[in-house]
């Protein structure tokens, strides 16, 4: 009587608590015999876990808060088969041409993840890519570069929604949340103004209040009120938003 092979094992470590819920969810779907070990929400947990259960496949977010996806990476080249799971096109590009196993893109396409399974499948009982030079690539690049975040979860009564920042006219601090204002629309989400600045593309997003974040292409112009007071106008909503003194010289060129 032979001995069926054992499932594959793996490790899931993705900072964001939504999207590791949905990676687990549907690799259950399209790789239902597949063993998830344990899941990581920063890279100091996600070494733990591999130290723990030593997976035949790690999904690995490449930004985590406590140690980065690539610091991990180095530590589990050549031991596991890696997944880097990214918002940013170029370094999954890079990794699935240099050796790693693949690549996922957030927010996570359930046929893209299907390819990926199926690729996996083939090499789970081949040696792990050795990734020291890819990792070095990477390392650089992160150091000129930065993944900025590209959409928010947030709830709206009893949805959960997935926004792209484009989509976003502005946040708004509230009572132990922030409101997240799009033209049609208002969700909340549990993020202070303070963190979502560290996050967003100051580019883009630029703070204008201690309590509010506005989107630049959302703005329609600037006005003042009898006080001399500065007011954003907004493209696709009828609220003016106050601008603290602190920030005026944005529109100094408006």
């Amino acid at each position: 009587m032979s001995i069926p092979p054992a499932a594959a094992t793996a490790v899931i470590a993705e900072d964001e608590e939504n999207l590791r819920d949905e990676l687990r969810e549907t690799l259950a779907t399209v790789w239902p015999d597949l063993e998830i070990r344990a899941e990581a929400e920063n890279g100091l947990k996600a070494m733990a876990a591999l130290e723990a259960h030593a997976p035949d496949v790690l999904f690995l977010d490449i930004q985590m808060p406590g140690m980065s996806g690539l610091e991990v990476a180095k530590w589990a080249s050549g031991r596991c088969h890696i997944v880097f799971v990214t918002a940013y096109d170029e370094y999954a590009v890079a990794a699935f041409e240099q050796g790693a196993v693949d690549y996922v893109m957030k927010p996570f396409s359930p046929t893209r993840l299907a390819e990926t399974v199926k690729r996996l499948r083939a090499r789970i009982h081949t040696v792990p890519a050795n990734l020291e030079g890819l990792l070095k690539q990477l390392t650089d690049k992160l150091g000129n570069m930065r993944e900025y975040v590209r959409w928010i979860t947030a709830s709206h009564g009893d949805e959960l929604r997935l926004i792209t920042v484009e989509e976003i006219c502005y946040f708004q601090a509230g009572d132990g949340y922030t409101r997240v204002l799009t033209s049609d629309r208002e969700s909340l989400i549990r993020r202070t103004i303070r963190d979502l600045a560290e996050d967003l593309d100051p580019n883009v997003f630029w703070q204008i209040h201690r309590a509010t974040i506005v989107n630049v292409n959302s703005i329609a112009g600037v006005t003042r009120d009898f006080r001399r007071r500065m007011r954003v106008r907004l493209k696709s909503r009828a609220e003016l938003l106050p601008v603290s003194d602190p920030y005026t010289h944005r529109f100094e060129q408006m």
